[in-house]
């Protein structure tokens, strides 16, 4: 049998597998580094685009938050404007009850009674004058009960005086201005 020496080309072979590992080893390495490197870009671009995202949502709420501000000061508004036209048709429909409220007065005074002072606050009336007698103011407090725009008679004083063999009363009546329909209303119930 002839001696043939394998040595070299086992080394030239592992030599070439050597190689061949190193060049499928860096190739794997560069496949690797630009699986990595493309990974990385891929979450960079995501977070690049949530944070526009983001940015964009800022904004807009910044403008919403805007718009809610005006629509709370223009709510502020409206509820003075209401209020104001509250008032206003309240006092368009008080404005015809003082007119009546006067005209009561003088019917609903008896003959031998004057009065002094009147006073309102709201709807409550406070009146002060003089009679003749005690019956006087009686019967006045007869009429106010009677009348559509005056209700709810109460007297505070009354003080009996003779003055030069003259009898006179000194009071203090208490009443309420009403309207008819609040008048029929008490009525009822």
């Amino acid at each position: 049998m002839a001696h043939i020496n394998l040595l070299p080309w086992r080394d030239e072979r592992r030599k070439q597998q050597q190689q061949q590992f190193a060049v499928v080893s860096g190739g794997a390495a560069i496949v690797g580094a630009l699986l990595v490197l493309l990974a990385h870009m891929q979450m960079e671009g995501r977070i690049e685009s949530q944070n526009q995202r983001n940015k964009f949502l800022d904004t807009e709420i910044a403008a919403l938050d805007k718009k809610i501000a005006k629509i709370k000061e223009l709510e502020k508004t409206k509820t003075a404007l209401l209020a104001r036209m509250d008032i206003i048709q309240q006092l368009q429909h008080s404005r015809p009850q003082s007119v009546h409220l006067m005209d009561q007065l003088v019917y609903t005074l008896p003959d031998g009674l004057y009065l002094n002072k009147i006073s309102q606050q709201g709807s409550a009336l406070t009146l002060s004058g003089v009679a003749q007698s005690n019956a006087r103011v009686s019967a006045y407090m007869r009429n106010i009960d009677g009348s559509e725009w005056m209700a709810k008679p109460k007297l505070d004083v009354i003080q009996t005086q003779d003055k030069e063999n003259k009898r006179s009363a000194e009071f203090v009546l208490r009443a309420g201005q009403a309207t008819p329909s609040q008048k029929t209303e008490e009525e009822q119930s």
